[in-house]
């Protein structure tokens, strides 16, 4: 029965109670009882469905994953183990694998019912598909760890053991359950009061000891780690794809485990938060991870972090609350990470880190479950002890079963099948040697992509004077050989300059305030539009009084940088005298003007603010006028004379100065990166505009205030898509350099 058919079943039992007064009470609470039975049952179905879909989703995941990681010469060969694992693992589940792991429990080992399933019963069917996902996921967790060195015969053979024997017989110990009565447990593990709600041990935990068996057997990639210890990491062949595929694993993880509970129940949304908190925080941490180990952000740790916190939240996603799945999910991200050194220093050449994924973190999950499951949740009178016991038990047994009894085997076939393909077959790649994916015309893209990459342009195209591809890799190489030698002395050149810039960069920055004024109320913010600012403010402290300057240099880049700096010390050597404002302008005008370049000027301000008698001085040079604001009322000081460094003045009374109180107000001084912003019109905001501005972002905190009132304006002042020349610069650009500062409390 659908769930409109059940509605509208509902619907006339309701009228049949209005219109006709039915007297049979206990009848028709029942029928409706069964009714709402029958509307949860199909309810739980649809949500079980689409968690296997969202399940088979993570096979994709699985495939971007381990291809983004894997080098491009295997990468086809690995997405073809990913398609074809799925297939097989699904064909030898309905055959014996539902039968070995559901079916009438034979001394709670393994189940001997429902092979080549068939039934309809829809409860049963539903189940067959949900974990018919299950038993892909745990196979395709060993074809990334083998990757690159495996045949893809031995790799089909493997997928046949894990998904035919070790998970079902595994998932019968601890899952097996009567469907009639699911609360009675047929398998040993199970009747024990072992617990792995969605499959840390019973899915991830199986693969990983599968695929640590396989390495042992198979050994590591040809080059990957040297007899003196020395390691050299392959690049994998595409990291966003890898990365593409974390994301995806997480989406389909909310199936995962999801679908684990069985129903649509108000559990669900506890499922999914724990879910997502665990995997965030395992990113946090294993990047940490990476951070503390490698000294930077290294990829491998970010992509498998949220991975490892997924796995670790998956045996107790349902028994523990949203701060217990933030422990268990960083621990888990510092598990895998751990995990990954570990297996770098013991030279195991795991390829996508599945081990520290799904081998270590799904051992920390699976004991994570008796160190902070709800007790009452899980349905457990056990001490934690009690629990911890039965956990390890679990782990100890699986692992023992999974790792011993596939090592046996696969050593064995190994012995008269080697699994592996030759030292050739391997440095060619398996695309080639497996699969004959490769053409003269890919060998020559590989070549023009992996330049484009790398910018690495060192590398040669395959020559073939028999082949169109190769003819045009003769005369490309040809074409690099005269763009290599024209390269190196533009790079020459270009460190030169770069050098230089650097050099410039780094004596600015050493000009510019290096640390908030705690004691006096005052802040500044500079923002370069480009390397170099042409923008600059500085502070001066005299016990209780403190000299402020911003100034706005002509132009732009390493010129405008030389004069700021100059300017500088200048206004440092005056304000030391304790000059008033008009004489450190009248005295920095007159010594500019000796040395300044031609055409170059500078607008600035320059104030004096006293603490203990709230005075403030100021003299303003060819500048944007300062604005004093008093509740929402502004003042302004605008400009009395030219700029600095345009003529020779005679004395400092050419430069006015004034004096106020502020009264519990506020003083700004900014630059034209300010007031030129262009509005939504394309016009420029204007002074008044910046009084709005600041009007806006009106705020206790000087500092705060500031800060956001600048992001607001750098926002507006990005160019986006410039046109210069005709050449489209995609790059954000700041229209001006933007530098403001604050007196007030």
């Amino acid at each position: 029965m659908t769930a409109a058919e059940t509605q509208i079943l509902l619907n006339k039992l309701q009228s049949n109670i209005d219109q006709l007064e039915l007297t049979n009470k206990g009848a028709l609470t029942a029928l409706e009882f069964r009714l709402d039975a029958i509307l949860q049952a199909n309810l739980d179905t649809f949500w079980l469905l689409i968690c296997a879909i969202l399940v088979f989703l993570m096979q994709a995941g699985f495939m971007c994953l381990e291809t983004g990681l894997s080098r491009s010469k295997n990468s086809i060969n690995v997405a073809l183990k990913n398609v074809t694992d799925f297939g097989i693992a699904v064909v030898i589940f309905w055959a014996f694998g539902f039968a070995l792991m559901y079916g009438t429990s034979v001394s709670g080992l393994f189940g001997n019912k429902f092979f080549f399933f068939t039934t309809k019963v829809a409860g049963y069917q539903t189940y067959f598909v949900f974990q018919a996902m299950f038993v892909a996921t745990a196979a395709t967790i060993i074809s990334g760890a083998v990757a690159e060195r495996l045949r893809f015969f031995s790799y089909v053979i493997i997928t046949f053991f894990a998904s035919g024997f070790f998970y079902p017989i595994v998932g019968h110990w601890s899952w097996a359950f009567n469907f009639e009565n699911p609360t009675q447990k047929f398998g040993w593990l199970g009747k024990l009061g072992y617990l792995d709600f969605a499959g840390a041990s019973v899915v991830h935990s199986v693969g990983g000891w599968i695929a640590l068996a396989v390495l042992l057997v198979v050994g590591n990639r040809t080059g990957r780690f040297r007899k003196e210890g020395s390691n050299k990491t392959f690049q994998g062949s595409n990291t966003p794809i890898a990365a593409l595929g974390a994301l995806i694993l997480w989406f389909g993880w909310f199936g995962f485990n999801g679908g684990a509970n069985g129903a649509m129940d108000l559990k669900i949304p506890l499922i999914l938060i724990n879910t997502f908190l665990s995997a965030s925080f395992g990113l946090i941490f294993s990047s940490i991870m990476g951070i503390i180990v490698l000294k930077k952000p290294e990829p491998l740790f970010m992509i498998t972090g949220p991975l490892a916190g997924l796995v670790s939240i998956t045996a107790s996603c349902a028994y523990v609350d949203p701060s217990d799945a933030i422990l268990i999910g960083s621990i888990g991200g510092i598990i895998s990470g751990s995990a990954i050194v570990l297996l770098e220093k013991i030279q195991i050449d795991d390829v996508v880190s599945a081990i520290p994924v799904h081998l270590a973190a799904g051992i920390w999950g699976t004991i994570a479950v008796a160190l902070f499951g709800n007790f009452e949740m899980m349905g457990v009178e056990k001490t934690r002890l009690e629990q911890l016991i039965i956990q390890l038990i679990g782990i100890g047994s699986i692992g023992s079963f999974c790792f011993f009894g596939s090592y046996i085997i696969f050593k064995t076939i190994n012995s008269f099948f080697p699994l592996r393909v030759g030292k050739i077959e391997e440095e060619l790649g398996l695309n080639i040697s497996e699969h004959n994916a490769s053409t003269d015309t890919h060998e020559l893209l590989e070549v023009l992509t992996k330049q484009a990459k790398s910018e690495d342009y060192s590398s040669r195209a395959p020559q073939d004077p028999f082949t169109d591809s190769g003819i045009i890799g003769t005369q490309y190489n040809v074409l690099m050989n005269k763009l290599e030698e024209s390269e190196k002395q533009k790079n020459k050149w270009k460190n030169r300059v770069s050098q230089e810039i650097k050099l410039a960069m780094d004596v600015q920055k050493r000009l510019m305030p290096k640390r908030d004024i705690d004691n006096y109320p005052i802040f500044g913010l500079n923002i370069p539009a480009r390397e170099i600012s042409g923008d600059f403010y500085d502070f001066y402290l005299h016990d209780d009084e403190v000299y402020f300057t911003l100034s706005d240099v002509s132009g732009k880049g390493v010129n405008a940088g030389m004069v700021m700096a100059k300017a500088i010390t200048l206004f440092k050597i005056f304000a030391k005298q304790k000059f008033k404002p008009n004489e450190i302008l009248f005295e920095m005008n007159n010594d500019l003007i000796e040395t300044n370049p031609t055409g170059t000027f500078i607008t600035s301000i320059v104030g004096r603010y006293n603490l203990k008698s709230d005075l403030v001085e100021i003299s303003n040079a060819g500048h944007q006028p300062a604005l004093l604001k008093i509740g929402k009322d502004f003042k302004e000081f605008a400009s009395s004379t030219v700029p600095l460094a345009l003529t020779k003045h005679k004395d400092e009374s050419v430069y006015k100065l004034e004096s106020f109180n502020l009264n519990e107000g506020r003083v700004y001084c900014f630059t034209d990166g300010f007031s030129e912003c262009m509005d939504d019109n394309n016009k420029e905001i204007g002074i008044n505009g910046v009084k709005e501005l600041l009007l806006n972002h009106q705020n206790s905190s000087l500092k705060k205030e500031l800060e956001d009132a600048t992001e607001e304006i750098r926002l507006k002042s990005l160019k986006k898509g410039t046109i210069e020349k005709g050449i489209k610069e995609n790059n954000d650009i700041l229209d001006d350099d933007l530098t403001i500062i604050g007196i007030g409390k």
